[in-house]
């Protein structure tokens, strides 16, 4: 199957500037393509994602990736998506953020052969352009005109845009030209909202290297969830890559609660995994929902991908030490990874009556609902009832000599730090 056809079967294409060309291209030969991200945090999200696994099935097709990491407009700030101006980062700041992205990018990207990554930052071709060489250069070729029709420019017109944000689309322009000159990059992949910097860089490319170059554009679909709205948001916020702001089971967990009407199309968005495996799964969908098989799968592919095995089988053993309340089982670590949401006590290492304990801690309102939750088998400690008024709690008791975990009820899970 040709890239463009698994693209399009997959649903990942929006927009192309010209599809037969493109298409033609890559039955010819294998090509450089790049897509971008700026420095603008230390970790992408899973929305950033999107546009780098078309990347990725490029590379898997034979063709050749390169990421962009902006060095340089991350500095500036990309006015897509946004109705303010962004608060302008240190070049301090922005270099670590760039250092932070580059790392997950070798984590995510890399691979060896002929057609492993390329990873370039666009700090290096312009940090040393002066305002003059930057306006008769490169300034000259672009139409006021135009660049306030475009509509990344047109939907700020009336909240303001500064001169900054304005300039953007002719750094990435820049940016397009540079790799198609220095990397032999001929396509440019990118969210749908980057459509308006696309066409512009390829604009550029026409007026500097002649009306035949070859040179073009994709875009990606806006992901939006099945109920409207935006994929990759919780009430807890955005699902990171980094581990330490997302851990593993979380991550895992918000692929494994996929809405029904959103697996299939996230199967096929985000795995690797082949039409004749989607397919199936996506009869499971149909004739027994109540499985979760292509959650489960979803959930399993995607954590292996951006974490590891190893984070993967941590993941999904929290998972089912959560569900079977065998707490026991788990590391610390789990159960700070298992319990990060939960709400959270402190107490001493020190040993005291669980009834006082549980008052002391701030579990209990008081001993008299204490004694009460006690007697009647609502409290648990490390998933064991524990129904006697006179149970002491210990340090031993602690999993690791760290965590106690109270359950009260049903549902109510209480992560205490022993401190």
């Amino acid at each position: 199957m040709n890239i463009i056809d698994e693209l399009e079967w997959r649903e990942a294409i929006n927009q192309q500037t010209d599809a037969e060309g493109l298409r033609k291209l890559t039955e010819e030969k294998a090509i450089s393509l790049y897509c971008g991200v700026d420095p603008t945090g230390d970790s992408m999200h899973i929305g950033h994602l999107i546009p780098f696994i078309v990347l990725k099935r490029f590379q898997l097709a034979g063709h050749k990736p390169v990421i962009l990491i902006g060095g340089a407009t991350g500095t500036i700030g990309d006015p897509s998506g946004r109705q303010s101006e962004r608060s302008l980062q240190t070049l301090e700041q922005v270099q670590a953020n760039v250092e932070a992205l580059t790392a997950q990018m070798k984590k995510l990207f890399m691979t060896d052969g002929d057609n492993e990554l390329r990873l370039v930052n666009n700090y290096d071709w312009t940090h040393q352009l002066n305002v003059i060489d930057f306006l008769r250069d490169y300034g000259k070729n672009f139409s006021i005109n135009s660049m306030l029709a475009k509509d990344v420019v047109a939907s700020r017109l009336d909240s303001g845009i500064s001169f900054t944000e304005f300039s953007y689309q002719i750094l990435q322009s820049m940016d397009y030209l540079h790799l198609y000159r220095e990397e032999d990059v001929q396509l440019q992949v990118g969210g749908s909202d980057q459509w308006g910097n696309i066409t512009s860089g390829l604009d550029l490319i026409r007026k500097k290297e002649g009306p035949e170059a070859q040179a073009f554009g994709l875009t990606i679909p806006l992901m939006l969830k099945a109920d409207g709205t935006k994929f990759g948001k919780t009430a807890g916020g955005a699902i990171w890559l980094d581990p330490k702001k997302t851990t593993p089971y979380e991550f895992y967990q918000f692929w494994a609660n996929t809405d029904d009407r959103d697996v299939v199309k996230y199967l096929k968005y985000f795995t690797f995994l082949d039409k004749e495996a989607i397919d199936a799964l996506a009869e499971k969908v149909q004739t027994e929902p109540h499985k979760r098989e292509a959650q489960i799968t979803l959930a399993e592919e995607m954590t292996r991908f951006v974490h590891s095995e190893e984070a993967l089988d941590q993941a999904k053993r929290i998972t089912a030490a959560l569900f079977s309340r065998d707490i026991k089982s788990l590391t610390a670590d789990e159960i700070e990874q298992g319990f990060k949401e939960m709400p959270t006590f402190e107490a001493a290492k020190e040993s005291k009556n669980i009834v006082d304990w549980l008052v002391d801690v701030g579990i209990e309102p008081s001993k008299r609902q204490a004694r009460e939750d006690i007697t009647s088998g609502a409290i648990s400690l490390n998933g064991e009832r524990v129904n006697e008024l006179e149970f002491e709690i210990t340090v031993d008791l602690a999993i690791e000599g760290r965590f106690i975990i109270v359950r009260k009820g049903k549902k109510k899970y209480h992560l205490v730090k022993l401190v």
